[in-house]
C-alpha cells in the first residue's frame, strides 16, 4: 500500500508566523463530553486528525447525530448514547480508548473497545483497576485491547492513583459522571487538566485543590460553544527547529498555554533558549498565546520529576534539541515513554544512531552528551506520529538529506505538519512511497 515518506534537506533561516493544529487532547473531549450534553456543541478548529477522527466516528458508532460543517468544524446533537452494531474501533487512540471506557460503563448496553495491532500493545490495567473498584464490568485479556463493558452499577470511590495520568484521572472522572455518590481521585504530582476544565465549563459538579479532584453527578451536561485552541505538543516540533536550526526567528499563534501542558517551554528556557511567550486570552476556559522563537545556542540541563509529567509527548523532539546542547543532557522519570505508540526512548535512541547519534538509554530515560554532527541517513517513524516529526526536525540539521519513511502518519497528530514547516522556509517534501 502507498505510504508517504519525508524528504529532508539542511536548511537555515526558519521565519514567519504560523499556527499549529487544534489541541489533540481537548478535541478528544470536546466530541465525547459533547455526545453526553443534552443539546447542540458547536466546536470550531477541532483537530482533524487520525486519533481524534477515531473518537468521532467512536460517537457516531453509537448513535450520536454529528453535522461537519467543514474539516476543522462540528455541531454534535448530544444527549444519548445507543448501543452500537458491533465492536467500536478506536484505531491508534490511545487517549480514545480510556476516555471511553469511563463513559461505557456507565451505559446501560454492553460494548467492545478495540484498536489497531499497535493500541492492542498499550497497557489498559491502568483504568481497568479503578473502574472495577468502581463496580464496572470490564474485562480484557492480559489487561489488553479489546475490552469488554457490560451494564453494571457504578458507585464513587476515593481512588489514590499510583502515578499522575490525565487518562486514567479522565476515565474515572466520566465513570463518576454515572455513578452514585462522589468519586474522588487524588493525583501524586500535576497531570493534564482538561477533563475538569471542559468538563466544569459544562456545569458538573467539580473541585479540586490542585490535588484531589472531587466530582459529584449532578445531572445532564450542558453544551458548549468552543474553539480549540493550537496544540503545544505540536507547537513543540516547530518550536525546536526555530531553536536548532540557525539564522531563524519564527512565531507561533493560538497556541494553548496550559501549565500542564507547558512543560517543554520550561525545559527548553533551562537550556537557553530565546522563547518569548505572550498570553493573548482564554478559549475553552484555556490560556492561549503567542510563541515566539529565535535560533539559540543551548546548553544541556536536566529533567526529572514533575515537569517529566507536563512535557511527556514532547521527549522526542527534545532528544533532538539535547544533540544540539553543549555538554550532558540527563532524563530521569520518564519510563512512561516506553509504554506509548512504541518504546519512545528505544525507538528514538536507534533512529538518531542512524544519523549518528550517541544516545544512552536508561530504563526510565535516557542520557545525551552535545553537540554532536547528525549525518544524512533513511530513518523509520514507526508508525509513531511524534518520531517521524522529531527525525524530520533533525534532518533539518544534518550533513546532507535525509529520508523520513512511515511518515504518514504524522498525521495522527499534525496534519499539514510537512507544509506547515515548508510555509516557514524549511526544505521538507512529502513523496509517495508504493
Amino acid at each position: 500500500m502507498a505510504n508517504d515518506c519525508f524528504k529532508v534537506k539542511p536548511t537555515k533561516g526558519l521565519s514567519g508566523k504560523t499556527t499549529v493544529p487544534g489541541d489533540k487532547s481537548i478535541s478528544h473531549r470536546a466530541v465525547m463530553f459533547g455526545a453526553l450534553a443534552k443539546g447542540d456543541t458547536k466546536v470550531r478548529g477541532w483537530l482533524a486528525a487520525g486519533d481524534t477522527e477515531a473518537s468521532l466516528a467512536t460517537i457516531q458508532a453509537l448513535g450520536v447525530e454529528v453535522e461537519r460543517h467543514s474539516k476543522n468544524e462540528l455541531t454534535i446533537h448530544g444527549g444519548e448514547l445507543k448501543p452500537p452494531k458491533g465492536n467500536i474501533n478506536l484505531v491508534n487512540a490511545g487517549t480514545g480508548i480510556r476516555l471511553i471506557a469511563g463513559i461505557m460503563c456507565g451505559q446501560p448496553f454492553e460494548s467492545v473497545l478495540d484498536g489497531s495491532e499497535q493500541l492492542r500493545r498499550r497497557p489498559m490495567k491502568r483504568i481497568i483497576t479503578p473502574l472495577q473498584m468502581m463496580g464496572a464490568d470490564i474485562t480484557a485479556i492480559n489487561d489488553r485491547a479489546p475490552l469488554t463493558i457490560r451494564p453494571a452499577q457504578m458507585h464513587g470511590i476515593k481512588y489514590d492513583m499510583p502515578v499522575a495520568s490525565a487518562q486514567v484521572k479522565s476515565a474515572v472522572l466520566l465513570a463518576g459522571l454515572f455513578a452514585k455518590g462522589a468519586t474522588a481521585v487524588i493525583q501524586p504530582g500535576p497531570a493534564r487538566d482538561h477533563t475538569e476544565r471542559m468538563l466544569t465549563a459544562m456545569g458538573v459538579d467539580i473541585s479540586s485543590d490542585g490535588t484531589t479532584i472531587v466530582l459529584k453527578p449532578n445531572g445532564a451536561l450542558k453544551p458548549m460553544d468552543l474553539t480549540v485552541p493550537g496544540d503545544i505538543s505540536s507547537a513543540a516540533f516547530v518550536i525546536v527547529a526555530g531553536l536548532i536550526v540557525p539564522d531563524s526567528d519564527i512565531t507561533l499563534t493560538g497556541v494553548n498555554l496550559n501549565s500542564t501542558r507547558t512543560g517543554i517551554l520550561e525545559v527548553l528556557k533551562a537550556m537557553g533558549a530565546d522563547i518569548t511567550v505572550t498570553e493573548t486570552g482564554l478559549e475553552a476556559g484555556e490560556p492561549v498565546g503567542e510563541i515566539r522563537v529565535r535560533h539559540s545556542v543551548l546548553k544541556a540541563t536536566e529533567v526529572g520529576g514533575k515537569v517529566v509529567v507536563e512535557m511527556i509527548d514532547e521527549f522526542p523532539i527534545l532528544m533532538v534539541a539535547a544533540l544540539l546542547a553543549e555538554g550532558q543532557t540527563v532524563v530521569r522519570d520518564a519510563q512512561e515513554l516506553r509504554v506509548k505508540e512504541t518504546d519512545r526512548i528505544s525507538v528514538m535512541a536507534g533512529e538518531l544512531a542512524k544519523m549518528g547519534a550517541k544516545i544512552t538509554e536508561t530504563p526510565d530515560g535516557f542520557i545525551i552528551d552535545g553537540p554532536q554532527q547528525l549525518k544524512a541517513a533513511t530513518v523509520e517513524g514507526h508508525d509513531d506520529h511524534r518520531v517521524s516529526m522529531s527525525l524530520s526536525v533533525a534532518g533539518l540539521v544534518a550533513t546532507g538529506d535525509s529520508t523520513v519513511m512511515d511518515a504518514r502518519c504524522a498525521s495522527d497528530s499534525f496534519p499539514g505538519f510537512a507544509e506547515t514547516m515548508t510555509g516557514l522556509n524549511a526544505h521538507i517534501v512529502v513523496e509517495a512511497v508504493q
